[in-house]
């Protein structure tokens, strides 16, 4: 809903075609390699490298129905299900994949775009996944991210940077003057929706992060996460409301959105904390970080539709560091994996958009761009019934 409503009508379809199609290369990739690789026997850096994942022994001998297997589970098991503990990290994947989605909208190939989220989700993710929440050297260190700010965010805001980079803004972005054309959402309504949708969804991204709801502790540290989670997205508003015509030269609806994203990106490092009030901090900062962002990105001719460096990066960036001030975790070891996360996926990313440039292009012909994806590519149209206008590439 944010990615259709953002981009403009003759590029609606193909957003609906790249975010169901990264949703199932994500679950695939993941269910044969990706969960491995972050999970199972991590070595300090890198999983196995063994196929596909399933239910533990003790699981099919409970499902075979073998008595006493019930006791096993719990006694082996982590709190949870095997099968359930591997859905919830594949959505997480799917989400750094959507990222990356957002940002390159309207120019960028589709199958480019899909062959990219193929690594993002097989290899890249799950490398940084298995140095985090794997247990692997960066967790060692004692690096903290609770629900994944760097390790989901970041990532996606690096690989997404990398694109926007090699793949370059949009025909007639900016003008010969260097400044940027004003390019708004197509369907505000539909954006906002996307946002309150999202808004939602992040209490379970955040609350479920709590991998376990078994006990009056798990209860109460559940609720304590969700209402931080609130909190921050509805700080980050507040403050990209306030900030929004100072800083954008107007009162910006689609920026002041991004804040809502921002807070909760930001949060999402260390919902779990007591004191509500750093909740409301850490979101508004990430509400402020969004509009400095947005309005840099345009400064250096980084064409991001939907606002999503600004809102997952940077913020992502500046949640990661907070953990340092409401959860004592090292400066220095926080500093580490944002750096040598962001370094690693920048890198790779740009690499094989890079590659993918050379070889099977990443970027739409020019005639394309001009009609339309849905169009040229898809051979449909999303709003057949409107008369699309042609785009002026520059002033006359």
């Amino acid at each position: 809903m944010l990615e259709s409503g953002s981009v403009r009508t003759k590029n609606a379809a193909m957003i609906c075609m790249k975010n169901i199609g990264l949703y199932s290369i994500a679950a695939l990739a993941y269910f044969f390699i990706g969960y491995n690789l972050m999970y199972t026997e991590v070595n300090g850096v890198i999983g196995s490298l063994k196929f596909l994942y399933g239910p533990t022994s003790s699981e099919i001998a409970l499902m075979a129905g073998q008595e006493g297997a019930a006791a096993d589970v719990l006694k082996n098991g982590a709190g949870y299900a095997a099968m359930s503990d591997w859905f919830f990290q594949m959505v997480f994947v799917a989400t750094a994949a959507s990222i990356v989605s957002g940002a390159l909208a309207e120019r960028v190939k589709m199958w480019s775009f899909f062959l990219f989220t193929l690594f993002l989700t097989a290899i890249i993710y799950p490398v940084v996944g298995a140095w985090t929440w794997g247990g692997g050297w960066l967790t060692q260190l004692g690096f903290s991210d609770f629900a994944g700010s760097t390790i989901v965010h970041s990532t996606g805001g690096w690989a997404a940077l990398a694109g926007l980079i090699v793949v370059g803004p949009r025909l007639g972005k900016f003008r010969r003057d260097g400044t940027a054309r004003p390019t708004p959402p197509s369907n505000i309504l539909v954006v906002t929706l996307g946002v309150f949708i999202l808004w939602f969804g992040w209490i379970g991204f955040n609350g479920g992060s709590q991998l376990g709801l078994a006990s009056v502790k798990d209860a109460v540290a559940m609720s304590i996460v969700i209402v931080n989670t609130n909190l921050a997205a509805a700080s980050g508003i507040i403050v990209a409301l306030a900030l929004a015509r100072p800083v954008m030269g107007r009162i910006d609806l689609f920026a002041i959105l991004n804040g809502a994203i921002a807070g909760l990106v930001s949060i999402t490092a260390r919902p779990d904390i007591t004191e509500h009030y750093w909740a409301v901090i850490i979101g508004a900062v990430g509400g402020a970080i969004v509009i400095l962002g947005l309005k840099a990105m345009e400064k250096v001719k980084l064409d991001d539709v939907v606002g999503a460096v600004p809102a997952h990066l940077f913020a992502g960036i500046w949640g990661t560091l907070a953990v340092s001030i409401t959860g004592g975790a090292p400066i220095h070891i926080q500093l580490l994996g944002i750096v040598s996360i962001g370094a690693t996926v920048f890198a790779v990313s740009f690499g094989l958009w890079k590659l993918m440039e050379l070889t099977i292009k990443t970027r739409v012909s020019y005639d394309v761009e001009r009609l339309g994806q849905d169009a040229a590519e898809l051979r449909m149209e999303s709003y057949p019934e409107f008369v699309l206008m042609p785009d002026f590439e520059e002033d006359d």
